[in-house]
């Protein structure tokens, strides 16, 4: 998984010293007046340790760092942790705490006394330069984060390794429904959709990839996305040959598609009904691409069968219609069981014709495919054949019924 690459560090950054320092220099004697007075008494030599922030804050010492950590877990307090600057400081004011337990008492007199001669517009114009830097160590938003990786995929001079960071910085990004709905709010779908026709396989698939997961179950999206006219570009990868770039393409469309009729309305528009087909009846095509393009199938039927919309006409063509009921051939229990509750949705479809399925002799299939699943199953399959050939037996007399209305 892509990790965004802005990061925080676990030791202090050149722009933290130099925050640090100018807290010491400025915000001690602005906000901690007795801070000036603890250094002087330390410097006098009262013998006491002790801390303008409060009994339980220490000057730094020149003590090791073993004595200083027993002495430390002995008074509930201790040293400032490395990791405590993975997050950089939460305010100013533990800035403060920090470098002051953290300097050294004779220049911290000093600073303090250099500072108390500045004017109230010099101290006001220093205080304000310690806030900008403290702004600039806080870690970005995720809309920040988006916004570089837009401005990547905008720059035509950076090297394809870092298009596709950014690509795989956005498919994390994305994945919070509501930095999806600013993606394109931030000027970020269209510079992905345009990357789907970029000549390079591997920046189109993770393209795909983004889109399908901005999409996901996102209404708003989806019809921005299908507003901008990707979905001809995610038809034609489909038909790829890779078949990761097809997976993303087809993951890509299934998302826009579900549950959003004018997704489907467009798919059918761009003759997606045909990339189906040919991932279904390739031979070359690996049976994994094979069952998403059934469970697509099952879904748009299913679909159609509870929402009342105006039907797909390719889900009852009788070529399609073809292309599943071959799929039995084929001994896969996952396929088989995909493809039967394909079938199950298509026949309950009023725009069937149920006699195209007899036609292809889909009682004969279902006869053999029961004689496969009792014959062949693996042993250790044995169980899911059980629950395969229940299906199957589920679909022949629904099948057997949808004939009988035809022919009575």
């Amino acid at each position: 998984m892509a990790t965004p690459r802005a990061h925080s560090s676990k030791r202090p950054t050149s722009h933290l010293l130099f925050a640090i320092s100018l807290s010491v220099s400025v915000l001690i004697p602005l906000f901690v007046p007795a801070a000036a007075t603890a250094a002087v008494a330390l410097g006098e030599g009262d013998g006491e340790n002790k801390s303008a922030l409060g009994p339980g804050s220490q000057w730094a010492t020149g003590k090791g760092e073993g004595q200083l950590v027993a002495e430390g877990d002995t008074a509930g307090g201790g040293l400032v942790e490395e990791d405590e600057f993975a997050g950089g400081f939460g305010s100013l004011d533990s800035m403060l705490q920090w470098a002051i337990g953290n300097s050294d008492p004779e220049k911290l007199k000093e600073e303090a006394s250099d500072v108390q001669k500045l004017s109230a517009d010099e101290l006001l114009k220093r205080r304000q330069e310690i806030k900008e830097l403290m702004e600039k160590l806080k870690m970005p938003s995720d809309a920040d984060l988006i916004k570089i990786a837009i401005a990547d995929l905008n720059n035509s001079s950076i090297s394809l390794e870092d298009r596709q960071r950014a690509l795989q910085e956005l498919l994390v990004l994305v994945e919070p429904i509501d930095n999806a709905n600013d993606l394109d709010k931030l000027g970020g779908l269209l510079p992905v959709i345009h990357e789907l026709n970029n000549a390079n396989e591997e920046i189109r698939t993770t393209s795909a990839w983004v889109l399908g997961t901005a999409s996901q179950n996102n209404a708003l999206v989806q019809n921005q996305i299908l507003g901008y006219g990707a979905l001809a570009s995610l038809v034609k990868m489909g038909y790829s040959t890779s078949t990761e770039e097809a997976a993303k393409a087809l993951y890509a469309i299934s998302a826009l598609i579900r549950n959003n009729v004018n997704g489907q309305e467009a798919f059918q528009s761009e003759n997606g009904s045909a990339m189906l087909q040919h991932i279904l009846v390739s031979n070359s095509v690996d049976v994994r691409l094979q069952k998403k393009a059934v469970f697509l199938v099952t879904d748009l039927a299913d679909f159609q069968l509870n929402s009342g919309n105006p039907q797909l006409s390719f889900l009852s063509d009788r070529l399609f219609v073809k292309s599943i009921v071959d799929m039995l051939s084929r001994f896969d229990l996952d396929l088989h069981e995909k493809v039967l509750l394909a079938i199950k949705s298509i026949l309950k479809l009023s725009s069937t014709d149920v006699e195209d399925f007899e036609f292809y002799d889909l009682e004969g299939v279902l006869l053999r495919l029961g004689v496969q699943l009792e014959d062949l199953a693996p042993d250790d399959q044995k169980e899911f054949a059980g629950e395969v050939d229940a299906l199957r037996r589920e679909v022949q007399t629904l099948f057997q019924q949808k004939l009988k209305q035809v022919h009575s």
